[in-house]
This record gives C-alpha cells, structure tokens and sequence, in this order.
C-alpha cells in the first residue's frame, strides 16, 4: 500500500544539502511560546523576512536540519 505521507522522494529530499546566502540570510530556529512549536529556517537580514524550511518535532529533526546547512550552532527566535 502506498502512503502519501512517507515516500521515498520526501526521504532522500530530506538528506540534501541546503543552500543559503551567508550574507544576507541567517539560519534561525523559531519557537512558538504559547504552543512549543519550532520551525527551522531563514531570516534575511536586509528585510526580516523569515523564510520556513522544515518543522522541528525532536533533536533529530534538528541536527538533520543542520547538518543538512553546514551549521553547528543556531540561533532561537520567540
């Protein structure tokens, strides 16, 4: 049986590198005060716009998401 919510192609998108412009985009967690929610992305500093990747469910989720940028600290926005 075929599932619409875990497919191959959805797996192997999930392990490709990300590409961002350091100079004008920051990778950025953003977290949900009232509901917990984290969303990994990111924001340009030229105009603040924010920029969704990926939901963030567990820590797994996140280091995928990093290493995935080539990043080894992010920063948390409320």
């Amino acid at each position: 049986m075929l599932s619409i919510f875990s497919s191959k192609k959805a797996k192997e998108k999930d392990q490709t590198p990300l590409s961002f412009n350091p100079e004008t985009q920051k990778p950025v967690l953003r977290c949900s005060i009232c509901t917990g929610e984290q969303v990994a992305g990111f924001k340009n500093s030229n105009t603040g716009k924010f920029e969704e990747v990926a939901l963030i469910k567990n820590e797994q989720d996140l280091a995928s998401f990093m290493s995935r940028c080539g990043i080894s600290e992010i920063s948390k926005e409320y």
